[in-house]
């Protein structure tokens, strides 16, 4: 398959970003960031150290300090400017999110979009902060609720979404009075730094946000730093656990998103061209490189063999190949090394006694690009590498059930629980799946239920670290706190002291 792109004229060193301004690495370290669909590099991040960090901090506390003083109006101007910057541009972003991460140019759009849908949410900040009044609880006493900003909030954010889900963080923190500190993937960084430069032209005040880029020294600097009042965080279960861990250990609110396993339930009455479309779509989209992807399909019943004919008769037309040529609808995987791990579950696969229906290792490709075909194995079971592992890659995994009933077990019996969605026809049968399934997010005859900004994403069991979800109202609430005030006035009559407990009489 053709997956020529223009290969880098010099490889570039990037920067932090500090006070509304790029901000040179001082570590001496640095981190290759590669163009996936040739395999070369194209630019060099720098790996903060615990100094350079701790500067961003100081920084940022000072710029809270002004920035929660701001009125709401301000506030929610800069992010209606912010959001009329991304809108005009967003064929910029995408172009940088496809070059740095390989999906193809349509899916970076589509993620810049539903980012835009978040800065968008944060532009009612005004309402969102509402609080709450009660006149006369007491003879002469009013109460009422306020919510205020943190201080120095800090977003660690995947290589997958490099765009979409920084913004998800950035315009409720920002909308609240907080200034954020975003350490991004050091595979794909220079999508944060477009946003830094949008935010500095919407009218976003030096020091507000920052960018450090960084491997895990940065990443446990941030968990450590007492200035630093809450951690956002998306990634693979193992570390949202560290993150988690280490953060409120050092007395942080920390919200940490981890991996999934998503399953589709197909039920015999489906609609299985309209589910094969569904399953396709939502297994190699991204190549499968999204927390939200399906990768098993739980077939009940005859559904299974009609399905697996169907998603067959689809595979060959998917067009794979860079980011950047017109046309194409799957890009590479992000590294070399993750596209060979990839594989490998494919192998492992059928050595374990699953049906390698479609093996995506025999497509060859005319580059060293990270590039690996889509694969489609019938037969898996829990207990193979395939089914219990995230394999965050182009597989989709068909598991047979019997009923509806053991395909529910096997949902709710996996460790996982962050998306999942049922096919079918019968409205009182995806009413209880919806009642029954024990998942943070649910698509009846939808593959993908990501959630509108209106609403909060987060999944449930291992997919989640935390009792807050990302965006929408929970986001609103994890990046402030409430304040309640008890409150009266000089009466005429006088006061008088009494030292009984305080009564609402």
């Amino acid at each position: 398959m053709t997956t020529t792109t223009e290969p880098p004229a010099t490889v570039h060193t990037l920067t932090h970003w500090l006070s509304n301004a790029p901000a040179e690495g001082k570590s001496g370290r640095t981190a290759p960031v590669y163009n996936p669909a040739t395999g070369q590099v194209q630019a060099n991040v720098p790996l903060a150290s615990k100094a350079e960090l701790d500067f961003a901090v100081q920084i940022a506390a000072a710029a809270a300090k002004k920035w929660r003083s701001s009125s709401l109006s301000v506030r929610s101007g800069v992010m209606f400017k912010f959001r009329e910057l991304l809108s005009a541009r967003r064929d910029e972003l995408a172009a940088i999110v496809s070059r740095e991460h390989g999906k193809v140019h349509s899916d970076a759009l589509g993620e810049v979009a539903r980012g835009i849908e978040n800065v968008e949410y944060a532009c009612g900040i005004p309402t969102l902060l509402r609080g709450g009044y009660s006149e006369q609880v007491s003879t002469g006493v009013d109460v009422y609720s306020i919510q205020q900003p943190l201080g120095v909030v800090a977003g660690i954010t995947p290589f997958n979404f490099p765009a979409m889900v920084p913004l998800w963080m950035v315009g409720n923190a920002l909308a609240c009075g907080n200034a954020f500190i975003l350490k991004p993937s050091e595979k794909d960084p220079s999508a944060a730094l477009f946003l830094a430069e949008l935010l500095r032209d919407a009218g976003l005040p030096d020091g507000v946000f920052s960018v450090i880029h960084g491997d895990k020294e940065a990443v446990d600097a941030i968990l450590e730093h007492p200035g630093i009042a809450a951690v956002s965080f998306v990634g693979s279960t193992p570390i949202a656990k560290y993150i988690y861990e280490t953060g409120t250990k050092n007395g942080k609110r920390v919200q940490a998103l981890g991996g999934a396993k998503n399953h589709m339930l197909v039920l015999p009455d489906a609609d299985i061209g309209m589910a094969a479309d569904a399953a396709v779509s939502a297994a190699y989209g991204s190549a499968g490189e999204r927390c939200m992807a399906i990768s098993v399909v739980v077939a009940v019943g005859d559904a299974g063999d009609k399905l697996i004919e169907a998603v067959q008769e689809r595979i060959p037309k998917l067009k794979i190949g860079a980011g950047d040529v017109e046309g194409n609808e799957m890009g590479p995987l992000i590294t070399r090394e993750h596209r060979d791990k990839v594989a490998g579950y494919i192998q492992s696969a059928q050595e374990q006694g699953a049906k390698v229906v479609v093996d995506g290792r025999d497509i060859k490709f005319d580059n060293d690009g990270f590039f690996l075909g889509v694969s489609l194995i019938d037969g898996v079971k829990p207990g193979m590498d395939a089914y219990d592992d995230e394999i965050f890659g182009p597989v989709l995994c068909v598991v047979r059930a019997e009923s509806y009933a053991e395909g529910l077990k096997l949902i709710n019996d996996n460790e996982f629980g962050n998306g999942t969605a049922i096919f079918t026809r019968d409205g009182g049968a995806a009413r209880q799946f919806q009642f029954d399934v024990e998942v943070g997010m649910v698509g009846v005859n939808v593959p993908v239920p990501v959630p509108v900004a209106y609403y909060s994403f987060g999944g449930w069991k291992a997919s989640l670290f935390g009792d807050t979800h990302m965006y929408g109202p929970e986001g609103v609430k994890f990046y402030t706190r409430s304040k309640v005030i008890t409150s009266r006035w000089p009466d005429p009559a006088g006061s008088k002291v009494d030292l009984g407990f305080p009564q609402t009489r």
